[in-house]
């Protein structure tokens, strides 16, 4: 077994890194509306291993969505708080070129990037109706499986 290496990233790769991700994150929105749009819906949905936001209007019609993945994260660094507030970041720039007003904010899952998206949507400053967790919840569940006899 060899000597186990850590890799340091320069300043330099670490600059280029982040305006990468930043890059990406600023993509174009195309609303085929004529009217403009005054209340939406944000669904943050959050598990173990990514982040996803949605943006649609209030019958649920979907106007852009981002995930941590979309805009450049890879592995683990999907799902962190800091992937999250990026994602969180790009929907906001999003909201603000769409013109919608008012928000309401539905978050989904268990994962780490929850608090830190509904944080990064309300200080870019959004007008937050809303916020309602709708993380399913087991009743009772499947029956288990019968006992094993040997």
């Amino acid at each position: 077994m060899g000597k186990k290496r850590i890799f340091q990233k320069s300043e330099k790769e670490l600059i280029e890194e982040t305006e990468k991700v930043e890059s990406k994150a600023k993509k174009e929105v195309k609303i085929e509306t004529s009217q403009k749009i005054k209340e939406g819906r944000i669904y943050i949905s959050s598990s173990y291993n990514n982040t996803i936001i949605t943006l649609t209007d209030t019958q649920g019609n979907v106007l852009t969505w981002a995930s941590a993945g979309s805009i450049g994260f890879k592995g683990t660094k999907k799902s962190t708080p800091f992937a999250a507030s990026k994602v969180a970041e790009a929907i906001s720039q999003a909201v603000k070129k769409i013109g919608i007003e008012k928000v309401q904010v539905f978050v989904k899952g268990v994962g780490s990037g929850r608090e830190s998206a509904i944080r990064s949507l309300a200080v870019r400053g959004l007008d937050i109706i809303l916020i309602k967790d709708i993380t399913p919840i087991p009743h009772n569940g499947c029956r288990p499986p019968k006992v094993r006899r040997v």
